[in-house]
């Protein structure tokens, strides 16, 4: 489909009905879920910076999603189609999709750890990553404070597997949304007793270390064996205190999506791993 075709006035009508869908089924999952399970007890239901996330929230329902989608789908189409990769799919055409789906999630998950070391210790990626740690306080919400140029690059590192997998394009959709609900748990203001899931998909406890101020811990958003691998794992068994960044940075919506593009701009911590 081309990217215009995207933004047509049936395609926007469409997506608005999906969103307002969409975030009354997320809202009807997590406001229930952060009342009887919520981890700072203290943090208010109309809390700082909530106006800002929801524009996140919508922004992405409506525009940078699907702008993400159309580009990698542009992205991916020459390597899909790539020679040298054919044998590979010649291989794997007859595996089982959970089969591939697990690779591809096992691949993606380390390409996505990778990539989020790179943010925090590279200057240009963490301009652009810099703006989803402006979250001072973290609900299911402000799990869509991201900006759209680093959701993109961070999209594209965690479906590269999938796609030199040759996983079918449903099954990497699929893989996308249970990623993006378990994305949306994880910053949840929830402590729930995962279990071993935890340690194998992430949790709240393990994702809020990751937005205090004064660390540099679990990278492995959606893989915590990842951290437990690389040695940046980082588990007390109690909540941090301060959330978000040490230098100030703009409130608004508009501001924060710019903010990269200026000149003093994020810089990046002295704790950045």
């Amino acid at each position: 489909m081309p990217l215009l075709d995207l933004f047509t006035w049936d395609a926007l009508q469409g997506r608005a009905l999906s969103s307002v869908l969409s975030v009354l089924l997320l809202a009807l999952a997590f406001v229930p879920l952060e009342r009887a399970f919520k981890t700072q007890a203290d943090q208010p239901v109309r809390r700082r910076g909530l106006i800002t996330d929801a524009l996140f929230l919508f922004g992405q329902h409506l525009v940078w999603g699907a702008l993400a989608v159309g580009v990698l789908a542009w992205l991916f189409a020459p390597l899909r189609a790539a020679a040298w990769l054919a044998p590979v799919h010649a291989t794997t055409r007859g595996w089982p999709v959970v089969v591939l789906a697990g690779l591809a999630m096992v691949g993606g998950d380390l390409t996505m750890y990778l990539h989020h070391r790179l943010q925090h210790r590279v200057p240009l990626l963490w301009r652009f990553h810099a703006v989803h740690h402006t979250a001072e306080q973290l609900d299911w919400v402000a799990a869509h404070r991201e900006h759209p140029v680093d959701g993109l690059m961070t999209q594209a590192c965690m479906n590269l597997p999938a796609v030199l997998l040759g996983l079918p394009l449903e099954a990497v959709m699929g893989l996308i949304t249970f990623r993006g609900l378990w994305s949306i748990l994880i910053h949840a203001n929830v402590t729930l007793p995962l279990g071993p899931l935890a340690y194998l998909l992430g949790a709240p406890r393990l994702h809020r270390w990751h937005h205090a101020r004064d660390r540099a811990v679990n990278f492995g958003n959606l893989a915590p064996w990842a951290d437990v691998l690389f040695g940046t794992h980082h588990d007390p068994g109690h909540p941090p205190g301060a959330l978000g960044l040490a230098d100030p940075a703009p409130a608004g919506y508009g501001a924060l999506l710019f903010w990269p593009f200026r000149r003093a701009g994020p810089k990046r911590p002295a704790n950045g791993a």
